[in-house]
């Protein structure tokens, strides 16, 4: 048996540790460092109608997330009207993304400070991971006949929408009516003619899209609801026959946008993970699960997979009506703008 020999010390002690770190890299050794978390807690804030959706797309992150890094991920969500939303992470509550409706939703966060600049083009796409749109949901057989946008004025119609002040899906509302009339080569008079009508036959005005759903098909107030395209179907479905859903013309494009909250995110030291799910909403399994909530996936193969799910109808950018959506904000809800000049017309119910 050969005696063992003692070990010679390293002329090249920097070499050696070198030569370590990277075998540790490669092998994932680095998993093992206990100064590394076993678990992220992040906190999604979200609008609305997108309870279901980020239920799934939260499974399957966490599922994914932690199989490619051994750390567990759950996700806590935070809905309702989206600059309702916006205005609560900017009092302080602590989320480490946003999903918000509106482009001016997020960005009022870089204007405070909360968030970098330039953050849109941080993710694919313009920070945008799917699309949606407005549509009516109207009782079954569509009793009162609605089919496009002029026929929401008729005399008797009860239209069912939420405050353009709270709600990002109730501003979505208000700009695919006004656009209704100008895309088609109606004047702003006009179209500040058609959506004052048409507030003026809203019964009651709720603070975000999931409280206008039960508003209509709960409690049985309107004729026709207007709403998200995802909403919608959900909606139906729920409705067990008793309602349907009536696909316009034309409509606008919904550009729902994601960000990180940078200074939440600095603070809490999650930004990598938020990151990594924010980025997880592009991948095919994301986008799959987006369109089978009924929002418009990116994904050209996904979408096409669903095409038969997405009616094709005319889509307007808010450019057709605006600068940008900042433009929009100032233009239609500001302190004193469109919106507030033609509700102080409404009269009393």
């Amino acid at each position: 048996m050969t005696p063992s020999m003692p070990i010679a010390r390293s002329r090249y002690p920097g070499t050696v540790l070198t030569l370590l770190a990277c075998f540790c890299l490669a092998s994932g050794c680095q998993k093992s460092n206990p100064n590394s978390p076993k678990s992220v807690e992040l906190l999604n804030v979200s609008y609305d109608p997108t309870r279901e959706l980020y239920h799934d797309l939260n499974t399957a992150f966490a599922v994914s997330h932690e199989h490619a890094t051994g750390v567990k991920v759950t996700v806590r969500q935070s809905h309702g009207g989206s600059s309702s939303q916006a205005r609560a992470v900017v009092d302080g509550l602590e989320a480490d993304v946003v999903t918000l409706a509106l482009w001016s939703d997020v960005d009022l966060l870089r204007k405070k400070g909360l968030i970098a600049d330039g953050w849109e083009d941080r993710l694919p796409n313009h920070s945008l991971p799917y699309t949606s749109t407005v549509v009516f949901v109207v009782r079954k057989g569509n009793p009162k006949a609605i089919r496009d946008w002029p026929d929401l004025i008729r005399p008797g119609i009860e239209i069912i929408t939420p405050n353009p002040k709270t709600g990002g899906g109730a501003k979505l509302n208000f700009l695919a009516a006004w656009g209704s009339v100008t895309v088609r080569g109606g004047t702003s008079d006009e179209a500040e003619a058609f959506v004052t009508q048409l507030f003026r036959q809203v019964p009651v005005l709720d603070s975000g899209a999931r409280a206008a759903t039960i508003t209509f098909s709960q409690k049985n107030i309107g004729d026709v609801h207007l709403t998200w395209e995802n909403e919608a179907h959900l909606e139906v479905a729920e409705s067990k026959g008793k309602l349907e859903i009536v696909y316009p013309p034309i409509s606008i494009l919904a550009e729902p946008t994601v960000a990180v909250v940078d200074a939440v995110v600095q603070r809490k030291k999650t930004g990598a993970v938020a990151e990594a799910y924010l980025r997880f909403l592009y991948e095919p399994e994301a986008q799959e699960i987006i369109a089978q909530r009924h929002y418009r996936p990116i994904d050209p193969e996904v979408r096409r997979k669903h095409v038969a799910d997405f009616p094709e109808i005319e889509l307007f950018p808010v450019t057709t009506i605006a600068k940008d959506w900042g433009d929009a904000f100032e233009k239609f809800f500001g302190d004193g703008a469109v919106f507030d000049r033609i509700f102080d017309t409404k009269p009393p119910s």
